[in-house]
């Protein structure tokens, strides 16, 4: 979830960042009342991931870090599915953008800055 309040229309391929169009700008921004399920494989975001491998990842080690640390911050459970308002909601109530350098420490798309500021710009609002 952190990743698609961040999303700023760059991604891992063509095809990758397309997808993250669809999912995030199509439906969730255009819809805050859509329901987003926390899922502990891949999912509907990973779709055209290169580095996906079936319901898992070439780096689901890395992978599972940050989404159990992401998981713990929003105070969510594998298959709770909340409206992607409530899931801004609660990233805007619990996090501050520099809590991403723990949460997100090994995600190489951290150090672009694009979810802290995209996590101070939901803030502000």
């Amino acid at each position: 979830m952190l990743c698609a309040i961040g999303w700023q229309g760059r991604g891992y391929t063509p095809d990758f960042s397309r997808n993250m169009d669809a999912v995030v700008n199509d439906r969730l921004r255009a819809d805050p009342a859509t329901p987003v399920t926390f899922t502990w494989q891949a999912d509907a975001i990973c779709a055209p991931c290169p580095s996906r491998r079936g319901d898992s990842c070439v780096s689901a080690q890395r992978i599972w870090g940050l989404d159990s640390r992401h998981a713990d911050a929003l105070g969510l459970e594998g298959g709770e599915t909340i409206t992607w308002a409530e899931a801004q909601g609660r990233a805007t109530s619990r996090l501050r953008p520099d809590d991403l350098d723990y949460l997100c420490h090994d995600c190489r798309w951290l150090e672009l800055g694009m979810c802290k500021s995209a996590l101070a710009a939901l803030q502000s609002r």
